[in-house]
């Protein structure tokens, strides 16, 4: 069906030209129809620019640069997040840094329960009052947290089987949250998340790759790659120095590695990625006896030589369990 009138509101031409401009940079066409099946009612989940500019100015928040804050506003790729998360109703979601709420709306609509954690308590009153006006979708599953996200997942320790994560992360820190819920036996089952290109193209890298490292093997360990979509950063407000992308993590059905042995996989990696241009032997001889390290490296058919970016994932996780199980060399 038309997209509602109620999309543009009472725009000035010049509002329109600027929508229009940052919606086809985005990949999105405004006059476009829009499947009712996709949005549901489509006038409550848009938030328009225009709309995130006057909420930010009527309110004198001026956003920080230091805590990542650059908020998605384009419809097509909020809408491409939703289904990669491939949400019911009986899904509990997780959202971190929902900013304005653009995508806790599409969230609440497919979700069963939503627990939204944001750090800025300006943007907290901003939602508080968004969710609870009578002009909006009131959805009693939305839980919304002021917390720090990452002080949160480590001090709760919650059991995250059976969520999911559905978020835009604030840059400043993407990496250290995927890691600490990687990382833990009570993941979410899966995890959608925007973040920067960068930091995307490390998730998803293997061995030989440029962007193979500490990120990608801590995190793949317990999580498959699944897919990715690249956002322009004409998509964001403000646009950020670099393009964006939306990752799918899936976690293993499977664990690749024992829990007894996923201390020593971690050291391993870590040293082995802490000087990218030295054999990967030598640096591990600072935690191991060398004569251990020759009997593991043979075993694996890994030459001495080798550089920690040359080994892939399933190696690393083999090494790991190989040097706790040995008994002590000299």
């Amino acid at each position: 069906m038309d997209a509602p009138s109620a999309l543009d509101g009472d725009k000035s031409p010049a509002e329109s030209a600027d929508q229009s401009a940052h919606s086809k940079a985005c990949g999105v066409d405004l006059d476009a129809q829009w499947p009712v099946e996709v949005f549901g009612s489509l006038r409550f989940f848009l938030m328009k620019l225009s709309e995130m500019r006057t909420v930010l100015n009527v309110r004198g928040i001026q956003l920080t640069k230091s805590l990542g804050q650059n908020f998605l506003h384009d419809a097509n790729h909020l809408q491409r997040i939703v289904s990669a998360a491939e949400l019911t109703s009986a899904d509990k979601v997780l959202e971190i840094g929902p900013g304005l709420g653009p995508l806790t709306d599409l969230l609440l609509a497919q979700a069963g329960e939503v627990l939204a954690i944001e750090m800025d308590a300006r943007l907290v009153a901003v939602l508080r009052e968004r969710f609870n006006s009578k002009s909006t979708i009131h959805n009693p599953n939305l839980e919304l947290l002021h917390d720090d996200a990452l002080e949160f997942i480590r001090r709760e320790r919650r059991d995250w089987r059976g969520w999911k994560l559905v978020s835009n992360l604030p840059y400043s820190v993407a990496s250290p949250i995927l890691v600490e819920l990687a990382q833990s036996p009570q993941g979410p089952e899966r995890m959608v998340v925007t973040l920067q290109l960068e930091v995307a193209q490390r998730l998803m890298a293997g061995a030989d790759d440029d962007h193979y490292g500490v990120l990608s093997l801590l995190v793949q360990l317990d999580y498959e790659p699944r897919d990715w979509f690249r956002i322009p950063a004409t998509c964001f407000f403000p646009s950020p120095d670099v393009d964006s992308a939306c990752v799918t993590l899936v976690r293993r059905a499977m664990p690749l590695l024992a829990e007894e042995h996923r201390r020593a996989f971690v050291k391993i990696v870590k040293r082995g990625f802490s000087q990218r241009r030295k054999m990967m032997m030598k640096l591990l001889k600072a935690d191991w006896p060398l004569a251990r390290l020759e009997s593991a490296f043979a075993e694996l058919n890994i030459s001495p030589q080798t550089r920690a970016e040359k080994v892939s994932l399933e190696l690393f996780a083999r090494l790991a369990a190989l040097l706790e199980a040995r008994p002590e060399q000299t």
